[in-house]
């Protein structure tokens, strides 16, 4: 590899390189919006992120001539492991210059690592699983991203296709903007189901936040429990959700739908803070500080980053409740300029239907990649 080496970061200045890499492949006026480093270093901080204490980890850093020009995480997850009994290793947080030959030594470092812990396959990008941001942008980049989804440049595909990857699963996100007609039918039939009398709307409570967000957490669980790439919250990862919800929800967009009294399904809709973040570059400055805590004056955008129905109540007008409610919420707030929905897996057709009914149109493709390893 000529003058460049990779080596996996060990000390405070490999981390911070690790970190800072984006800010020098990503101008300030491209649709990327950066983390917030104190979190960032949070989550892959394996003392203080729950989400090691099941799960195992190497970062990879790639200089040239002194100079950081690429970085990956090599990850095994033992609940997902264990849960869908695979051998699967993991890559994520990828990040590098548009070089082909340092992109493969990258993935190469991430593969022998996995493999040596006896893995049989590498999925990616997970960053670092499926209960965080997943995915590669490989369809929509003149969109500006919502909350807790990547933003990343065209290239990305070819560096990870070069190095011999192909697509296992695409991820799909729809938004609906205010200007956009209203679905009827959503509107008449939701209507219906609910005079019925059994299906109810209950918000999250404040005054019960905690056992509410573990209610939330296994209704979740158990409506997903089915699907592609699922991997159950462990119960530190569901109190370091609730902690990091705190921050950014607004009570009336964290909901459970209720059939007989029974909570059944569950819907968070996140603010979307990203236009925010991308002014805080990283740091939560005062003046940033400030427009997140009165964030209904700022905020656009919404973001449905969580949803299921327990699979026995799917044919009961539920998921048509949730819509219909959700579909309410957003046009209920005219300041409020679009929602975007997803991600949703490729093959979600029912899912897919429900939001084109409501007047969503199809916005960025993420894709997750896979490649085995014997």
């Amino acid at each position: 590899m000529g003058d460049i080496k990779i080596f996996t970061v060990r000390t405070r200045k490999d981390m911070n390189k690790f970190t800072n890499l984006p800010w020098s492949i990503y101008p300030r006026n491209s649709n990327w919006v950066p983390p917030l480093k104190y979190d960032f270093k949070k989550l892959l901080n394996t003392k203080k992120h729950p989400f090691w204490e099941f799960s195992k980890r190497e970062l990879f850093i790639a200089e040239k001539d002194g100079v950081t020009i690429g970085r990956i995480a090599a990850i095994i997850d033992g609940n997902y492991n264990d849960y869908h009994k695979e051998k699967m290793g993991i890559w994520g947080f990828f990040e590098c210059f548009n070089d082909p030959e340092v992109a493969k030594g990258l993935f190469v470092c991430a593969e022998e690592w996995v493999r040596a812990k006896g893995m049989q396959f590498i999925r990616g990008p997970l960053n670092p699983s499926t209960n965080y941001e997943v995915g590669l942008l490989v369809e929509g980049f003149e969109e500006f991203p919502t909350i807790m989804m990547p933003w990343n440049h065209p290239y990305y595909a070819d560096l990870v296709e070069n190095a011999g990857y192909i697509k296992e699963k695409d991820l799909y996100t729809f938004r609906i903007k205010q200007t956009d007609p209203p679905g009827p039918r959503i509107d008449r039939l939701g209507k219906r189901v609910l005079s019925k009398g059994h299906i109810s709307i209950r918000n999250i409570s404040r005054s019960n936040y905690d056992s509410d967000i573990r209610l939330f957490a296994k209704i979740y669980n158990q409506a997903w429990s089915q699907n592609w790439g699922f991997v159950p919250m462990s119960e530190k990862e569901i109190e370091e959700m609730g902690t990091n919800l705190k921050r950014v929800f607004d009570e009336d967009f964290v909901f459970f739908t209720l059939y007989d009294g029974e909570p059944v399904g569950v819907v968070m809709i996140l603010p979307d803070m990203n236009p925010l973040l991308k002014q805080a570059n990283g740091q939560l400055g005062l003046i940033t500080g400030i427009k997140l805590l009165l964030r209904r004056k700022f905020v656009f955008g919404l973001r449905t980053a969580m949803a299921g129905v327990k699979s026995e109540f799917k044919r009961l007008g539920v998921p048509l409740v949730m819509f219909h409610h959700l579909d309410k919420l957003f046009r209920g707030d005219e300041k409020l300029q679009f929602m975007e929905c997803g991600w949703n897996l490729e093959n979600n057709a029912d899912v897919i239907a429900t939001e084109i009914e409501m007047g969503a149109k199809k916005c960025s493709t993420y894709r997750i990649y896979r490649k085995s390893l014997s």
